[in-house]
C-alpha cells in the first residue's frame, strides 16, 4: 500500500429523477483490494472543492494505519466508496470511471456513438416528481452527428421513437435499451398525432462505432434581413481540439459583416473552459487587460495559490488560440444565447463571463445550473506539482494496476464582479420551449428559437404565434450516459504552490 496520507497533518447508482441521472455503476473490484479507494481518498483529500464538508476527508481523520485501513474496506466497491464516503452530500456532479482512456477519449469529443443525438421525454401524468419504473417515456431526436452511422441511417431531427427492440421504452428500461452493451439496436419510431406518440411501423436499426470523434462547430451561417446582418452559430460541445474550427468559424461571421450574433447553445452540455474563454473572447473582443473569470479551489490549495500573488487565479480574455492563430472576433456589446435544461457547465460560464461586460439575451429555457469545474484525476500521485491530475505524457507512470479514474469538482469559477451562485441555472429573458409540433430545421430562419431571436433583433413582429403547440423539455439526454457526461474541465496547466508540496507525503 502507498504510503498513507493520514500523514499529511500540515495540510490544515444514484435514484433516477427528471432533474439527475445514475452514474454508472462499474464492476466491483476483487475482494481486499483497496488500491482504488487509496487513490481516491488520497485525491480528494487533496484536490476536492468540498474536503472540509466531508468528514471523512479530513487531514487529521486517521491517527493509524489501521484505522486507515479499516476505512478503505468498509465498502464493497470503489463506487460505493466514492458515493458513500466522500462524495459531498450536494454534489450534483462529481463521478468515476473504471477506464480512464475512456473517459479522456470522450474529453477529447471521440466516443462510442451511432450519432444520434436525442432528448428523452417523460409525461408527468400520475403528477409524481419522481420517474418511476413504469411510466412510459419516448425519446425525441435533436440532431444527427455528421459522418455518423445514423447519418447513413431514414432518421432526422424531430422524430420521436418509443421502444427499442420491440420493447416499449420505460423508467425501468431505457438505460439498459439505450446505453446498454449492445451495439446495434433497432429504435420504434412514432408519430406525434398532436398528442401522445402513435407507434407508426417505421424502424430504424442503428450501431454503435468506436471512436466516432464529433465536431462541435455544427451549423455556422450569416442572415441579411434588412439592413441587419445577423451569425448564427450552432456550437455543440466546448471540446479544445477543435478551437481551431471554432476561430474559423468567426472568421467567416466577421468576413460576412456580421453585427448581431445568435449563440445556440441549446444541446451544448459543456466541457473545456479554455474554449469558454476562447468563444467569449471571439464575442466579445481582444480585451487581455479585462478579467474573465477568477478560480476559486477549496481553502487549503486557495491560500496556497495566493498567498504571493493575489491574482494568481485570474485569466483574462484571449487574443490568441492555444494555437496561436489570432483570435477572429466580432467586439459585440450584446449576443443572444439559445438555451435548455440540457445547456450546462461551459455553456453557463460563457454567459456568466460575458455578462459583465456585454448585453447576454437569453432565449429558451432555464439553464442546468452547473457552477463548477473538475480535473481527472489518475491513480499518479507523483506528477510533479500536481499530484494525480491526467497527463496524457505520463500514462506509463500511472500505476498499471489501476485504470481507475475520477472526475471530481474541484472549483468554481466567479466572473469578473465576483459571481458564481448559478447551481439553480440562468433563467432566460424570453422563455420559449421547443415544440414537439413543430421542431423546425436547425440553422433555418423559421425555426421557433432562431425565429424569436431573429425577431428580437429586428424589431419585426413575425406573424405566428410563439406559444408552443406541445412544449417540451427532457429530463435527460444522451449526453447524460457518456463519460463525459455534462463536466466542466478545467484544462490548463496546474501547479501547485512549493509550499503545499513540501508538506505532501513521499508516495
Amino acid at each position: 500500500m502507498k504510503k498513507l496520507v493520514y500523514l499529511l497533518v500540515g495540510l490544515s447508482v444514484l435514484s433516477c429523477s427528471k432533474d439527475d441521472d445514475a452514474n454508472p455503476g462499474p464492476d466491483p473490484q476483487p475482494v481486499g483490494d483497496t488500491n482504488v479507494q487509496d487513490f481516491m481518498w488520497q485525491a480528494m483529500n487533496l484536490w476536492y472543492f468540498w474536503q472540509g464538508d466531508v468528514a471523512d476527508l479530513a487531514d487529521d481523520r486517521f491517527g493509524t494505519d489501521a484505522e486507515y485501513s479499516e476505512f478503505l474496506d468498509s465498502e464493497d466497491s470503489p463506487t460505493a466508496f466514492f458515493e458513500n464516503r466522500l462524495r459531498f452530500v450536494e454534489d450534483r456532479f462529481s463521478f468515476y470511471s473504471d477506464d480512464y482512456t475512456e473517459l479522456t477519449q470522450n474529453l477529447a469529443g471521440i466516443s462510442r456513438s451511432n450519432g444520434l443525438e436525442f432528448g428523452l421525454i417523460y409525461d408527468d401524468a400520475n403528477g409524481n416528481s419522481q420517474l418511476d419504473d413504469t411510466d412510459p417515456i419516448f425519446g425525441v431526436v435533436r440532431y444527427v452527428v455528421n459522418g455518423s452511422n445514423a447519418a447513413t441511417a431514414d432518421i432526422g431531427r424531430g422524430e420521436i421513437f418509443v421502444g427499442v427492440d420491440g420493447t416499449m421504452l420505460n423508467g425501468g428500461n431505457y438505460a439498459d435499451l439505450l446505453f446498454g452493451e449492445n451495439a446495434t439496436y433497432t429504435l420504434m419510431m412514432a408519430d406525434y398525432n398532436g398528442g401522445d406518440p402513435v407507434v407508426n411501423g417505421k424502424e430504424v436499426t442503428l450501431t454503435k462505432e468506436e471512436g466516432l470523434a464529433e465536431n462541435p462547430v455544427y451549423i455556422v451561417k450569416s442572415f441579411e434581413i434588412g439592413a441587419d446582418r445577423i451569425g448564427y452559430l450552432m456550437y455543440n460541445g466546448f471540446t479544445n481540439e477543435y478551437d481551431e474550427d471554432l476561430n474559423d468559424a468567426f472568421g467567416s461571421l466577421v468576413a460576412d459583416g456580421v453585427t448581431d450574433l445568435v449563440l445556440d447553445l441549446r444541446y451544448n452540455s459543456g466541457g473545456s473552459v479554455n474554449s469558454s474563454r476562447l468563444l467569449s473572447s471571439m464575442i466579445y473582443g481582444r480585451n487581455p487587460n479585462d478579467l474573465y473569470l477568477r478560480q476559486r479551489w477549496n481553502d487549503k490549495i486557495q491560500e496556497a495559490f495566493t498567498r504571493d500573488d493575489p491574482n494568481a487565479l485570474d485569466d483574462y480574455f484571449a487574443t490568441q488560440t492555444g494555437a496561436g492563430s489570432v483570435i477572429n472576433t466580432l467586439n459585440l456589446q450584446r449576443v443572444y444565447i439559445l438555451t435548455t435544461g440540457s445547456t450546462a457547465s461551459a455553456s453557463e460560464l460563457v454567459i456568466n463571463g460575458l455578462d459583465p461586460y456585454i448585453e447576454v439575451i437569453q432565449i429558451g429555457t432555464t439553464t442546468t445550473g452547473k457552477n463548477e469545474f473538475s480535473l481527472t484525476m489518475v491513480d499518479d500521485p507523483g506528477r510533479p506539482g500536481a499530484p494525480f491530475i491526467y497527463s496524457a505524457s505520463r500514462e506509463n507512470q500511472i500505476d498499471p494496476e489501476n485504470n481507475w479514474a475520477i472526475q471530481p469538482l474541484v472549483g468554481r469559477n466567479e466572473n469578473a464582479v465576483g459571481f458564481s451562485d448559478y447551481t439553480a441555472g440562468f433563467a432566460p429573458e424570453i422563455e420559449l420551449r421547443e415544440d414537439l409540433g413543430n421542431m423546425g430545421v436547425l440553422g433555418d430562419d423559421d425555426e421557433p428559437l432562431l425565429a424569436r431571436a431573429i425577431q428580437e433583433i429586428t424589431g419585426v413582429s413575425a406573424k405566428r404565434s410563439w406559444q408552443p403547440e406541445r412544449p417540451i423539455e427532457a429530463f435527460t439526454h444522451n449526453g447524460m450516459f457518456t463519460p463525459m457526461r455534462n463536466n466542466m474541465v478545467l484544462d490548463k496547466d496546474i501547479q501547485l504552490p512549493p509550499s503545499l508540496l513540501e508538506r505532501m507525503p513521499q508516495q
